[in-house]
């Protein structure tokens, strides 16, 4: 997660983008809590790799650790302070790099029921797409396994893309892989790929599966993390997971569910729903809001909004319908 999150400026130019909220919880903290519920087994470490302190700085870092606590695992913070690319990136986590783990993009949700197959080397987690030209894809052979990753095929391959989450027996050996991939220079557009790696484990004759995840939702941007926060609201509604704070403050105020409600919030004289997620301590009146993310601490008045994305300390006053403001704006 050592990104700068561009794509989702301004509400990533304070917040990395993994720790900014969908559905009233950080990307990374649904990421992680799903992917432990899949291994179902105790997790000893969980390591995550950041870019520049000055950006991801000390209070970042404590959140993660945290993170990693709550499972009861230990968390370890590592650096990659160049984008170099994925395998690059992995590598910058080298003394945390042996035995059984999981890597994974922050920047994804998923929903999944499957049971993870420890058996093999390597279990790379896939989705099944309508256009798999535009994704990088798996092949596989009579018996199943996974012999290449085919990046946008021009000719059908499969419908299995790759979502950036893999499993590793032993993930030294990706460790020695990579090392090599970097000692000779192997770089696609400037930088170190995770693939090249793989590629050579897999001339190895290690044993590659997959794993199909029912649901894959990104965040790269405000209008998909928009509509992942909308899926995700309805997932959590379906599993009957509690949406709204105790300490709340609604005065004539319509909730047209599903909506996430943070500790601390005051609706008055408004409608807010559906699919809405609002923040700690976010004051919303005389307003009519769906469809949108507004984070905490800010004040919404006198608006009419859908499909906006709101970020922390924000003050809005206004009849514009669809926006995007970063932490601490105020629009008046």
């Amino acid at each position: 997660m050592a990104g700068r999150g561009s794509r989702l400026r301004p509400h990533s130019l304070t917040v990395p983008k993994p720790l900014i909220p969908v559905a009233g919880q950080p990307i990374v903290h649904r990421l992680v809590a799903d992917i432990a519920r899949i291994l179902n087994e105790p997790i000893e470490e969980v390591a995550f790799i950041l870019g520049d302190p000055a950006f991801f700085g000390p209070d970042v870092a404590q959140e993660l650790i945290q993170l990693a606590e709550g499972l009861g695992a230990k968390g370890r913070i590592y650096r990659q302070l160049e984008p170099k690319g994925t395998g690059h990136a992995i590598m910058c986590a080298e003394p945390s790099l042996s035995g059984p783990a999981v890597v994974a993009y922050a920047d994804t949700l998923i929903r999944a029921t499957f049971a993870l197959d420890k058996e093999a080397d390597s279990v790379i987690w896939t989705k099944k797409v309508d256009h798999p030209e535009a994704y990088g894809v798996v092949k596989r052979n009579h018996e199943g396994h996974i012999t290449e990753l085919v990046e946008k095929p021009e000719q059908f391959v499969s419908d299995e893309a790759v979502i950036g989450i893999y499993y590793f027996k032993d993930i030294g050996q990706l460790k020695e892989e990579l090392q090599k991939v970097m000692d000779q220079g192997i770089m696609h557009q400037g930088e170190y790929q995770i693939n090249d790696g793989i590629k050579a484990l897999m001339a190895q004759g290690k044993i590659f599966k997959s794993s199909t995840v029912d649901q894959w939702m990104d965040c790269g941007n405000k209008e998909i993390t928009l509509k992942t926060n909308t899926q995700m609201l309805g997932f959590l509604q379906e599993d009957g997971a509690p949406l709204r704070a105790p300490d709340i403050e609604l005065s004539n105020a319509e909730i047209i569910e599903p909506c996430f409600i943070a500790s601390g919030a005051v609706i008055k004289d408004a409608t807010v729903g559906p699919f809405v997620s609002v923040g700690p301590r976010t004051v919303i009146e005389n307003s009519t809001i769906s469809h949108s993310i507004v984070q905490g601490d800010s004040h919404i008045s006198n608006a009419h909004l859908s499909e906006a994305m709101i970020g922390n300390h924000v003050v809005f006053d206004g009849s514009f319908t669809r926006i995007s403001l970063g932490d601490y704006s105020r629009l008046e």
